[in-house]
C-alpha cells in the first residue's frame, strides 16, 4: 500500500537526522521509498526551509510540485486568519483525490511551527510502526493517511507519473 506520512520532529535537524536513517531501512526492507522531503524551520525563521531529495531522478520534479505546493500554500501565510484558511482550502482542492485531506493539512500547518521539523514521505510497501522504531529517541509525531488504489493513482499521476 502506498502511504503519504509526514514525520514532526520536536527540534529543526531532527527531521534530516530521520532522512539520513531511510537508506538502511530500505536497504532492511522496511519501506520503499517513492520520494521524500525533509522541511526544517529553525528558530526566529520567518518560514520553513524545504530540502527536496529526488529519490527518483526520472520523476524528481513532479514529486519536487507536490513539495512545493504543500510546503508553498501551508507555510507561505499568515497562521492565523482567514488567508490560512483559504491557503488550506485552496491546497485541500489540489490534493483532492490524493488521500491528503484538509483535516491532514490543517494538523500539518499547527503542529510544525518554528523551532521544529518534518519529514515528508511518501512510501509504498512500508512498515512505518518498525521505521518508528528505527526513529526512536527523537522526539516525533506521526500523521500518514494511507491512499486506497484510486488516490494512489491519482497521487502519481498528477506528481509522480504513472
Amino acid at each position: 500500500m502506498t502511504t503519504f506520512s509526514v514525520w514532526k520532529f520536536d527540534e529543526p535537524g531532527g527531521a534530516e537526522h530521520a532522512a539520513s536513517l531511510l537508506e538502511s531501512a530500505e536497504a532492511d526492507r522496511l519501506v520503499k521509498i517513492v520520494d521524500h522531503a525533509v522541511l526544517s524551520w529553525p528558530p526566529g525563521a520567518d518560514k520553513p526551509e524545504t530540502h527536496h531529495k529526488h529519490d527518483d531522478p526520472k520523476r524528481g520534479a513532479a514529486w519536487g510540485a507536490l513539495w512545493g505546493i504543500l510546503t508553498g500554500a501551508l507555510f507561505a501565510v499568515p497562521l492565523v486568519g482567514a488567508a490560512a484558511g483559504v491557503a488550506i482550502g485552496a491546497l485541500a482542492k489540489a490534493t483532492d483525490g490524493t488521500g491528503i485531506t484538509k483535516d491532514d493539512l490543517t494538523r500539518i500547518r499547527t503542529e510544525v511551527v518554528p523551532g521544529t521539523s518534518a519529514l515528508f514521505l511518501v512510501t509504498d510497501e512500508g512498515n512505518l510502526d518498525r521505521l518508528g522504531e528505527r526513529l526512536r529517541g527523537t522526539d516525533k509525531t506521526l500523521l500518514t493517511t494511507n491512499f486506497t488504489e484510486a488516490e494512489r493513482a491519482t497521487l502519481m499521476e498528477t506528481f509522480g507519473g504513472t
